[in-house]
């Protein structure tokens, strides 16, 4: 199990079937940068253009599609002390009466204060000098190539994950990546300090950041949507649109995972489902959309862990 040190020099506004810049042993772990969304690094200096521009690909020696690639975001560092948002919310968030009423959208920047850990407005109007929030590193964008040889816009997600923009998609995260392409190929970027659900103001608090990742492969364990463990939950996330679609799909996923880790039926994986699931609305302002289809980490779930998986 190796730890390897990578300098990015090159950037991509697409995911897709590219020469990876490293390739690694199942088990070891990166410690790399990535690019706020319009491509400035940790100096504040253009690297890449705007649009999520993301590093690697990285290669895991011996995956193969019908494989899953499990992603471990053991740390995310800013790499700078201020970020951007824009405001206000996004017009596809609102009743399309209130948007004549709405100002123009801006850019607003932002301090952040790793050692008090929140961010706050650089220039707040008097009414909100006071408000902070916490830091609560995020990575925005990241995944793997896509099947049939696909480059995909960073704007947008699909199975391969892609921009997701999930608030739980953070250091401590385990996410398992269907393989599509020999290596898995995976790519990382778009971080963001904060962020609440749906990414309602079309930003997080985007920055630039020092990231550090671990890969574990998994061989034959086909996935149809990127699954995920945190601390205290499991989760299917899901993308498109509209809404009731990637519901639908996150929802199938997680009825077919807990059929498989815990033996049952799908009446039996119903009662679970049906007490227990709680929907988070990942993203509302890409082209796609995203839904997580979350459940609580108890007795009853302990065997859907991915860490403990065999």
């Amino acid at each position: 199990m190796t730890q390897h040190r990578f300098t990015p020099t090159q950037y991509w506004n697409v995911i897709g079937t590219v020469p990876p810049v490293l390739e690694l042993a199942s088990g070891d772990s990166v410690v790399t940068t990535t690019l706020d969304a319009a491509g400035f690094d940790g100096e504040g200096v253009q690297r890449a253009p705007r649009g999520n521009p993301m590093t690697g690909p990285f290669a895991v020696a011996g995956a193969a599609p019908g494989d899953a690639l499990l992603v471990t975001i053991r740390r995310m560092t800013p790499n700078r002390r201020t970020g951007w948002t824009y405001a206000p919310l996004a017009p596809g968030v609102l009743d399309p009466a209130a948007l004549a009423g709405m100002p123009r959208q801006e850019r607003h920047e932002w301090a952040i204060d790793a050692q008090a850990g929140t961010v706050s407005l650089l220039d707040p109007s008097p009414r909100i000098r006071d408000w902070r929030f916490p830091l609560r590193p995020m990575l925005g964008c990241f995944g793997v190539a896509p099947d049939r040889g696909q480059a995909i816009s960073t704007a947008t997600s699909g199975p391969h994950g892609g921009n997701m923009d999930y608030r739980l998609f953070g250091p401590g995260a385990t996410i398992a990546f269907p393989v599509f392409a020999e290596g898995g190929l995976f790519f990382l970027g778009d971080g963001h300090a904060s962020q609440g659900d749906g990414e309602i103001a079309g930003t997080g608090v985007e920055t630039s950041f020092e990231v550090e990742f671990s890969v574990e492969l998994r061989k034959g364990l086909p996935l149809r949507w990127p699954r995920c463990e945190t601390e205290t939950d499991v989760l299917v996330i899901a993308s498109g649109r509209p809404l009731d679609q990637p519901l639908q799909f996150a929802t199938t996923e997680m009825l077919r995972w807990a059929g498989e880790a815990l033996g049952v039926d799908a009446v039996e994986a119903s009662h679970l489902l049906g007490q227990a699931v709680r929907y988070d609305v990942a993203n509302v302002f890409n082209p796609a959309y995203c839904v997580a289809c979350r459940l609580e980490k108890t007795a009853i779930t302990q065997a859907m862990s991915l860490r403990g998986a065999g």
